[in-house]
């Protein structure tokens, strides 16, 4: 019974007169301060007796990061973070080098950082790019490995070379085309031919171009949108290009190939859109268009000419490039877009749905083999929301 108004005593803070006091242990007690600090809705002491506050100096607001993190698990800490600079107003305080120690690096912190990144001081960069690189790096180990094989297995699927490597032996193709000699005595499979993908790309086979949409509410899909950028443009095979809009047009390919850190900060979040003004400069990137695939990630609230878009998507369909668009890419996968428009798109045969980071991969690979994109839709696995 003591324990459970215990956990009722710390649900509701001090100001509880009904329950009577509630013994606190010491570590309760800070557990506690540390709440009150953000969700008393008093402050200094006034009105409930909570002395509790994140005060206005970075040394306070840094501790009290660093008992969030220790009392609470990384989700956890990312909500109360979220919730610090929207309750308390501490975006300001955020950019103090020691208060930017503290913080649990992740996709808010990151978004608020870029929505903010004109006001960070000089003393205050690096280690808002520290952070920033903390985040890239997760999302890099997370995606890259399986991003890559996805790409290449699309790419070699008749790549093949006579050229014995045994790095590059399509095993696949090996033990199927070899399971007629398998001898049930010794339970061995006896090859009579090996076959082996080609090593490297001669050239450049694929175009593939990111039409990534700057607006506020995208701010995760052009994180995850950035980074996945970054992974093609460092493979021989595919040309790739990187290009972020709001009214105007911004061609951040160079920025993509060196560092998806500086890409992020490359990008200017808010403002209005024009989606159909970004397409007709991607339009202007396509040599061949059977080899091109077209990504635009965007939530398609249109602030320029609609029919141009919806003229110009089409154009690039009918002409064999595989178009696909990405209403958000993002860990839910759930979008708020302009339905109107995505059932326009839609009804002309394009891909039109979100995407969570894990299925990229699989979304990618069809796309690049020819597969019809649209069996994506519909399903619940993976977190896809159909238009």
């Amino acid at each position: 019974m003591e324990e459970h108004i215990t956990r009722w005593r710390l649900i509701l803070g001090q100001d509880v007169r009904a329950m009577g006091e509630a013994a606190l242990s010491e570590e309760q007690s800070l557990l506690d301060a540390t709440l009150a600090a953000l969700y008393d809705d008093t402050e200094g002491g006034k009105g409930s007796g909570r002395g509790a506050g994140l005060g206005k100096s970075a040394p306070n607001l840094a501790k009290w990061l660093t008992d969030v993190r220790n009392f609470f698990p990384p989700d956890v800490v990312s909500i109360i973070q979220a919730d610090a600079i929207e309750r308390k107003g501490l975006t300001k305080l955020l950019f103090e080098p020691e208060t930017l120690k503290n913080v649990k690096p992740d996709i808010a912190m990151v978004g608020t950082l870029m929505a903010l990144k004109g006001q960070i001081p000089k003393k205050s960069k690096d280690s808002a790019r520290e952070l920033v690189k903390a985040v890239v790096d997760e999302i890099m180990k997370r995606m890259e490995q399986d991003l890559r094989r996805a790409v290449t297995g699309a790419l070699n699927k008749k790549a093949h070379t006579p050229i014995a490597n045994f790095s590059s032996t399509d095993w696949k193709r090996t033990i199927n085309r070899n399971l007629k000699n398998y001898d049930t005595e010794t339970k061995r499979l006896i090859p009579e031919k090996f076959y082996f993908f080609e090593r490297t790309q001669k050239q450049k086979s694929w175009t593939v171009i990111l039409d990534i949409d700057q607006s506020g509410s995208m701010c995760d899909s052009i994180i995850y949108s950035s980074v996945m950028g970054s992974i093609f443009a460092s493979m021989p095979a595919l040309d790739t290009h990187v290009i972020a809009f709001d009214t105007e047009v911004t061609d951040l390919t160079e920025l993509c190939r060196q560092d998806p850190v500086d890409m992020l900060f490359g990008v200017q979040l808010g403002g209005g859109t024009d989606i159909n003004k970004s397409v007709a400069y991607c339009q202007t990137l396509i040599e061949n268009p059977r080899k091109t695939m077209f990504i635009l990630i965007s939530d398609l609230y249109e602030g320029g000419v609609r029919a141009g878009l919806l003229r110009r998507l089409e154009q690039m369909h009918s002409d064999g490039v595989k178009v696909m668009v990405l209403l958000a890419l993002s860990d839910s996968g759930r979008p708020d877009y302009d339905e109107k428009l995505g059932k326009e798109i839609a009804k002309k045969g394009i891909a039109c749905f979100a995407c969570t980071p894990d299925r990229l991969p699989d979304l990618v690979a069809a796309a690049l083999k020819g597969d019809d994109l649209n069996k994506f839709e519909g399903s619940d696995k993976g977190g896809e929301k159909n238009v």
